[in-house]
């Protein structure tokens, strides 16, 4: 069983009624819907929940986290609970960062940079190009993804360049960008997957849906202990030298 929690600011849902009309569980219940599954068990938290929703006992238990997170409160997310999921991630919990979860503090701190990007709301067409067929994640996905109207995000995408690259957006006004990216830091598996912004109902899209179940699966823990650092005692006798 994969213990998923989806994290989710969930104030557009609350401040807009177009995004209300989309997502009337709000974007992580929509999230939620699709994941649930026999062997996936899936509880959401939001920013406004004490703690943001997510205690130690929570993260414990947890063993991939997904997160939405909009432009509206990225600062808001306190850095302490920011720092626990990083200890987590490092020591082998699963992190699936969506859309513009890129500019989320836990994303930045785990990239080590701006996290910046060019954007456009335009109804702009967007197609995703599976650029790596034998990854995990795109198990089941054609050839590309296309989604009728989407915000655009455009190159040049300021993070580290990616472990894998699985999947590249190219986008109705020319731009392109690199949509399905993984990561490992520490014992911990990272998947960016760019497509979801809030007034579109991206997250309805059955090979979106697809990607993110596989990508849960991808990221889950795998079972390794995190290593041991620190002063070491030798495994063999060291005879002195003369």
């Amino acid at each position: 069983m994969v213990k998923v929690l989806v994290w989710n600011e969930n104030r557009h849902e609350k401040q807009n009624e177009e995004v209300a009309k989309i997502y009337p569980e709000g974007i992580h219940g929509a999230i939620k819907q699709f994941l649930e599954a026999d062997d996936v068990e899936v509880n959401t938290a939001t920013l406004d929940e004490p703690d943001h929703g997510i205690t130690e006992e929570k993260l414990a238990e947890t063993d991939v986290l997904v997160w939405w997170g909009g432009h509206m409160a990225h600062h808001e997310v306190k850095d302490e609970i920011v720092n626990k999921i990083h200890e987590h991630i490092l020591n082998g919990m699963g992190l699936v960062v969506l859309h513009s979860g890129h500019f989320s503090k836990i994303f930045k701190k785990l990239m080590g940079t701006s996290c910046d990007l060019k954007w456009r709301e335009a109804d702009d067409k967007e197609r995703m190009w599976v650029v790596d067929p034998t990854h995990p994640i795109v198990d089941g996905i054609g050839e590309f993804i296309e989604i009728d109207k989407e915000e655009m995000y455009g190159e040049h995408f300021d993070i580290p360049a990616p472990d894998e690259l699985v999947l590249v957006s190219w986008f109705e006004g020319g731009e392109v960008f690199r949509s399905g990216c993984t990561y490992r830091r520490g014992n911990g598996r990272i998947v960016y997957f760019r497509p979801g912004h809030e007034t579109y109902p991206t997250y309805y899209h059955k090979d979106v849906q697809k990607v993110i179940q596989n990508a849960v699966r991808w990221a889950k823990p795998v079972g390794r202990e995190y290593p041991t650092y620190g002063n070491a005692k030798p495994l063999e006798k060291i005879e002195p030298k003369s």
